[in-house]
């Protein structure tokens, strides 16, 4: 018995194969659709999508060609192929409005385009596909199933949407230790990510380097230039304390205010590298 139940399930195996390979190669539609089902309620994505693939185009405007487009759309979701599964998802929301799976394809389409979302270092085009998609299912569903997970899903792009632009902001500062113009865009960078995302997780160091940028840039201006942009490098600190009075970096920004406010005064501090 123990040598028979590896053979019959290799038996087994094989008939399927069989089966499969006969029904993909001949033109009945109908035997197409059923062991497409079939596959797709085993759980076997792979056969299932090749047959979907298959009869799709001949399911169109036919009674079961709604059932037929969502299972192609999740084939290829479930085999990770989330390009395809984004694009067909997007088709059966078009081509059904009405359908009750409606909610559920817009969902999974977003989703789709969540899981095409790439590191934050790289280029953010499917990050902000993502966004929008998963936008428009939360505003349209809000009493969906998926309601909860899309929310989580579009505050995890929005982080990563945030730690890109802060780190792109933090560049220009670190560039600013070797030549002193890139303080400008620092400045300008941080001033657009606290306008952008007033609700970030990276607000606090934002404001920081804004103000530490602003600093430097002034202590490092001309003598003619240097009053206006330490008055301006005193009004970041006044807002980072205002918004943080007890801030992680109140020793630092400490001590770059009293070199501003020295400087202002009229005696001159050495200039420290940051």
């Amino acid at each position: 018995m123990r040598l028979l139940a590896p053979i019959l399930l290799l038996a087994i195996a094989l008939q399927s194969c069989s089966e499969y390979q006969k029904v993909l190669k001949n033109e009945d539609v109908k035997a197409k659709y059923d062991l497409a089902q079939k596959f797709y309620e085993e759980g076997d994505m792979k056969r299932a999508n090749r047959l979907f693939e298959q009869i799709a185009p001949k399911y169109v405007g036919k009674p079961q060609g709604e059932r037929v487009m969502y299972f192609l759309a999740d084939t290829y979701f479930q085999r990770k192929d989330f390009n395809m599964a984004g694009y067909q998802f997007e088709r059966f929301v078009k081509s059904y409005p009405k359908s009750e799976k409606v909610a559920e394809a817009s969902f999974y389409g977003a989703k789709s385009y969540f899981e095409l979302s790439p590191s934050y270092s790289l280029d953010q085009t499917d990050t902000d596909k993502a966004l929008a998609k998963l936008q428009n299912f939360i505003n349209a569903y809000p009493d969906s199933e998926y309601f909860d997970e899309a929310n989580a899903m579009a505050k995890e792009l929005t982080t990563k949407k945030e730690k890109k632009a802060y780190e792109i902001a933090k560049q220009f500062n670190k560039l600013g230790e070797f030549d002193f113009t890139f303080l400008t865009p620092a400045v300008a960078a941080f001033d657009n990510f606290i306008s952008d995302y007033p609700g970030s997780i990276y607000r606090e160091d934002a404001m920081y380097y804004r103000f530490e940028s602003a600093t430097q840039y002034a202590l490092n201006s001309f003598q003619v230039l240097q009053k206006p942009r330490l008055k301006e490098a005193q009004e970041h600190y006044a807002t980072l304390k205002k918004q943080y009075p007890n801030t992680k970096y109140a020793k630092k920004a400490d001590d770059l205010i009293e070199k501003v406010n020295n400087e202002l005064e009229g005696t001159p501090q050495q200039i420290e590298a940051k």
